[in-house]
Formats: C-alpha cells, sequence, structure tokens
C-alpha cells in the first residue's frame, strides 16, 4: 500500500522560480537550519556591494550618505516588520547567537549570586550556553522548565517555577526541532509578575508567525536574518527603550562612542552604542529586501501555507508503521521524526540520493535529545517556497528508506 496520499499533488502555483538555490528540481526541507534566497534579496545585496557601495555614519560624501540613509531605512523596515516601538530598539548583530550573547554580557552584569534564570528543556544551545558562561561568572542559578506530552513548553510548569529571585526568562518562540508555538504573551505576563524580564529567541518565528512585539510583551526579542530569507551575518536584537538605555556597551571601537580622551571615553545612545566598528551594511541591505518580499506574500498566507504542508507531512509519514513523529500537531513548519532501526544521517543520505535535503542530527538541542530519548532526528522543515510536491517527494523517499533497512509496512 502506497503511503503518499492521492491528495498529495504538485501545487499549480508555486515561488520556488524566485529563489536561484532551487534550480534542479531540489527539494529543499531545511529551512529552519537557512533559508534559501529570492532573487530580490540576491539583487538588492549586489546592488549594495556595486554602484552603491559606500561606507555608513562616516563620509561626509554623498554617496556615503545615501548608503546611511538607506541602512537607517532598512533598521525602520525591521522595527515595523517586528513592532517595535522605534527603530531606536533595534540593534543589528550578527545573528540570535550574538544577540543573547550582548544580552547576557551587557545586561547580565547586574545579576549576582542567588539570582535566577529560567529557560525550557527544548531551547537551542545558543539558549543555554550564555546563561551558563553567566552562571560561572556570578553564580546566578538556571532553572528548566519541563515540556507538555507534545513537546510544548508546559506554561503552568513553568509559572509555578517563577520566583522573585528570577531576573530572566528566555525561551523559544518555535522551537527548532519539534515546531510548538509559545504563549509568549501568557510567559511574558507570568514573568513580569514576579518582576523577571522575557527574552524571546525567535530564530524560526520571524519567517512563520506575524509578530507585533508590543502587544506579546516581551523585553527582548533575537532573529537571524538568514532564517528570514535574508543573508547570514546578519540579525537582530531588539530591545525595549529603556532597558537598551541602561545597558554599559558590550564591544569597544569606532561607532559606539560619543567622546574619546586617553582619560575616559563616553558612549553614544542605543542603538549605534551596541553596533561597535564598521556594521554588515549589505546584510542591513539584504535584511531589508528579505523583509519587503515576506511582507509582499504576507505573513498570515505563509503561515498557512506551511501549516497545510507540514498536515500533509505528518499525515503521509504517520502511515508508515516504523516512522514516529514528533512534536505537536499544528506544529509551525517543522517536522522531527525517526525510523526504526535507522540513524537519521543514513535517513538523510538516502533522501539526498533523491534530491531532497533534510536536516539529520541533534539541531544543536542535545538535552532535548535527552529528553526524547533519542541521540538524534531526522527534521524536515518548510518554507514559503515549498510545495505538496515536496511532501510527496519526502514520503516516497521515506518508504525507500524503509524498504531498504527492510522496515517496510504502512497503517491502515
Amino acid at each position: 500500500m502506497n503511503a503518499v496520499p492521492a491528495s498529495l499533488h504538485m501545487a499549480p502555483a508555486s515561488r520556488k522560480a524566485d529563489f536561484p538555490g532551487l534550480a534542479g528540481n531540489w527539494a529543499y526541507l531545511d529551512t529552519a537550519a537557512t533559508a534559501q534566497k529570492p532573487q530580490a534579496v540576491i539583487d538588492a545585496i549586489t546592488k549594495a556591494y556595486g554602484v552603491d557601495y559606500a561606507t555608513v555614519h562616516r563620509g561626509v560624501y554623498e554617496r556615503s550618505a545615501t548608503m546611511t540613509m538607506r541602512f537607517e531605512e532598512a533598521r525602520a523596515t525591521v522595527a515595523r516588520f517586528i513592532g517595535a516601538a522605534s527603530p531606536d530598539e533595534v540593534v543589528f548583530v550578527r545573528g540570535a547567537t550574538e544577540g543573547i550573547n550582548l544580552v547576557a554580557q551587557s545586561w547580565g552584569q547586574r545579576l549576582v549570586a542567588g539570582d535566577r534564570i529560567l529557560i525550557s528543556a527544548l531551547e537551542h544551545h545558543s539558549n543555554i550556553v550564555p546563561w551558563q558562561l553567566l552562571r560561572d561568572r556570578t553564580g546566578v542559578a538556571i532553572d528548566v522548565a519541563p515540556l507538555t506530552a507534545d513537546g510544548r513548553i508546559d506554561e503552568a510548569a513553568l509559572e509555578a517555577l517563577l520566583t522573585p529571585r528570577t531576573k530572566l526568562v528566555s525561551i523559544a518562540h518555535v522551537s527548532n526541532v519539534l515546531g510548538g508555538v509559545a504563549d509568549v504573551a501568557r510567559i511574558a505576563h507570568a514573568a513580569h509578575a514576579v518582576g523577571a524580564l522575557l527574552l524571546v529567541d525567535g530564530c524560526q518565528a520571524a519567517p512563520r508567525v506575524a509578530l507585533d512585539l508590543q502587544a506579546l510583551g516581551a523585553d527582548f526579542y533575537v532573529l537571524s536574518g538568514h532564517k528570514l530569507y535574508g543573508p547570514t551575518g546578519i540579525g537582530v536584537l531588539w530591545g525595549r527603550a529603556e532597558l537598551l538605555a541602561s545597558m554599559p556597551p558590550w564591544q569597544g571601537g569606532g561607532a559606539m562612542i560619543e567622546t574619546v580622551t586617553f582619560e575616559r571615553t563616553t558612549y553614544a545612545p542605543p542603538p549605534q552604542r551596541f553596533e561597535a566598528g564598521t556594521p554588515h551594511i549589505t546584510g542591513v541591505i539584504g535584511l531589508a529586501a528579505a523583509v519587503d518580499y515576506v511582507e509582499g506574500i504576507g505573513m498570515a498566507a505563509i503561515a498557512a501555507h506551511e501549516a497545510e504542508l507540514v498536515a500533509a507531512a505528518r499525515e503521509a509519514l504517520s502511515r508508515i508503521n516504523s516512522v514516529t513523529l514528533f512534536g505537536p500537531q499544528d506544529s509551525a513548519g517543522i517536522l522531527s521524526f525517526a525510523i526504526e532501526g535507522v540513524h537519521p544521517h543514513d535517513i538523510g543520505t538516502i533522501l539526498d540520493e533523491s534530491g531532497v535535503a533534510i536536516r539529520a542530527g541533534h539541531h544543536c538541542c542535545q538535552p532535548l535529545m535527552a529528553q526524547l530519548g533519542v541521540p538524534a532526528t531526522a527534521r524536515a522543515s518548510f518554507g514559503l517556497y515549498n510545495d505538496l510536491d515536496d511532501v510527496a517527494r519526502l514520503a516516497a523517499g521515506i518508504e525507500r528508506v524503509t524498504r531498504i533497512f527492510g522496515t517496510a509496512g504502512t497503517r491502515a
């Protein structure tokens, strides 16, 4: 019996043509790791490196002034996209990892032994290790909220772990392994009730979920451009204006100063205070182009499209006896799974022979793998360019894996 439902046919309309990296009939299902780039982003970066190129915030000549204007317009574009109160709340960093480290090393200086930080059991290493480094320097304690049976953050259990000594809660908006969506507004309300702040890792949410950071109630939010169909090496730390203003610099150099003498330095206000050195100019321009691209499609449309693909993939793979699916039924664009008796690396290698690209490994979430009781999982993650034909090819490839390893068989 074929495990691929008849409903999984090629979608009549596809955005694959916008993405040069998808040429050659490649079923790219690793968007949670990094998204392919639309031609509009590539063109914006090429132009920024070419006829438009100049430094920013330094030159008095016309092209530098024009590039500075475009750079700051890009900041305003990102601020609008995430629902920031002001562009000055948007700090450009290399990625979400750097954003979290910035908060840990700057804001975290105010913490002392006995203070507590609360994270969850599904966090990426980038939302674990910076807090451990802070713990080792200051003696703060780290608490870990458990998960529900279907792999979401157990928000009731998280609330029970909050105490007056909890100074920060730091959680993923969308799990990069299980795809569950956290109730950020609820967690923010609970954190604030005990005087704690909330930092949200939005790497997987920003490409999939319409953001309004004022409504969500977070205090810090980080995202990476390359997961949002933009370039690598650029990301965003958003922080409430009053918090950023209270934080010391974390790196020193040009652009983040007001005055410098050998005796004393005074610092620029945020966001420049946290953007030492020449910034990733073309990365910022490319990120703004990516935001324009996804806004042109609409975040609600992207979310609905990816929900359809995940539902179809879950239906197809659930028919195969030897496949175990992880995470909630309504996961956001991400589906992790295992095949009995088959290492995820073998799954990925065999799928690659058929032109299907997935991720196999611990996904920078080794503590979560321990919670799931597996060393690794296979992960298919969808983007706005995927279609039902990609889902059908994934399911057919998994059937081939089970035949090769002798675990074939379907559920009625």
